[in-house]
């Protein structure tokens, strides 16, 4: 599909388009979803044109890596780049109870996570992981949420990424997570290629841009913007959505069904706005959706795709749904008023 660019994300020159899938989707998030459907999501996917593609040992204890990887395995492996993560690893149990709906997938609780940061952890979390997909090598590797543990993630788990991609066994590094105080962090201490930041910069939420971004532009470190509907919120505003994983309060809830009738007006959906609207910074290097049906996926695409008239950007920081210094795309030649 055309509209899908790519980007290189870091100097060691890893390709990335600039919408991308996000599989813990495919790791039953919530509720199951079959093996054939998770493949047919990811080659929905690949005839859009996405060829980044984004997993973790903790989606779904493992499910969401090997569907990714029965799905990519047949394809070269030079035309698509793939991320995973580490920061839990996974020990089977000796006697599997229940689900692990507590942590959000609906799959047999076989495993119990373990969080490792340390450099013994981040090797043996990508070896499992490569033995998961069924692949010889990850492009991208991040260090996930390492929320509560930044003096191991700091000390022992970022300098061991970094030997890894010296060695050149992965192409750039990083860390993703839900805020971005550690993420700025990460970006001014480090030599991380790349931040995925989830949920803070959206049409809802830009704290991302009082010091990540801004930090992320000045050194040169590539943002992977995820959670652009902020859990659902921005994809259908309604009474019981949800916004950061819980039922969103009434304030945001206007504010969402605001901006959808804005869209409306002007011939677009809050969809598309969502999806475009953080590109329009240059530190961003692609927008990751998460998605785990082959509708999800062409609709994201098509979203994507879409033109989002310049009068509802210009409409939206007018009535004070964006502040006025907030980036926003630019008119698309032909089709926009100049």
């Amino acid at each position: 599909m055309s509209g899908i660019a790519r980007r290189t994300l870091g100097p060691g020159g890893v390709e990335v388009t600039d919408l991308s899938f996000g599989a813990a989707g495919l790791g039953n998030l919530y509720s199951p979803i079959t093996d054939e459907e998770a493949a047919e999501a990811i080659d929905t996917a690949w005839d859009a044109g996405i060829r980044y593609f984004d997993t973790a040992p903790h989606y779904g204890i493992g499910l969401s890596e090997r569907r990714v990887g029965e799905a990519l395995r047949a394809r070269p492996r030079e035309t698509y780049t793939l991320s995973t993560k580490a920061g839990r690893l996974l020990e089977a149990v000796d006697r599997p109870d229940g689900d692990d709906l507590a942590h959000g997938f609906a799959v047999p609780a076989t495993h119990r996570r373990v969080w490792d940061f340390s450099a013994d952890g981040i090797r043996r979390s990508l070896e499992a992981s490569l033995t998961r997909l069924g692949l010889d090598r990850v492009d991208i590797m991040y260090l996930h949420d390492p929320d509560d543990h930044a003096e191991q993630a700091f000390r022992e788990g970022y300098p061991a990424l970094e030997r890894l991609r010296s060695e050149g066994v992965i192409g750039a590094i990083g860390a993703g997570m839900n805020q971005t105080a550690m993420l700025t962090r990460f970006v001014r201490d480090t030599d991380v290629d790349a931040v995925l930041c989830a949920g803070r910069y959206t049409l809802l939420d830009q704290s991302a841009l009082a010091e990540l971004l801004p930090a992320a532009e000045k050194h040169g470190t590539a943002v992977v913007i995820g959670g652009v509907f902020n859990s659902g919120l921005l994809a259908d505003p309604r009474p019981g959505a949800t916004y950061d994983y819980t039922t969103a309060p009434r304030s945001l809830l206007d504010r969402a069904c605001h901006l959808k009738a804005m869209a409306e007006r002007h011939g677009t959906t809050l969809r598309a706005a969502a999806l475009a609207f953080p590109l329009a910074h240059p530190a961003v290097a692609t927008v990751l959706v998460g998605a785990r049906s082959p509708y999800e996926v062409r609709d994201a695409a098509e979203q994507f795709t879409a033109t989002v008239a310049a009068d509802f950007w210009t409409e939206a920081r007018a009535e004070g749904l964006l502040p006025a210094h907030v980036p926003v795309p630019a008119p698309v030649p032909g089709k926009d008023p100049a």
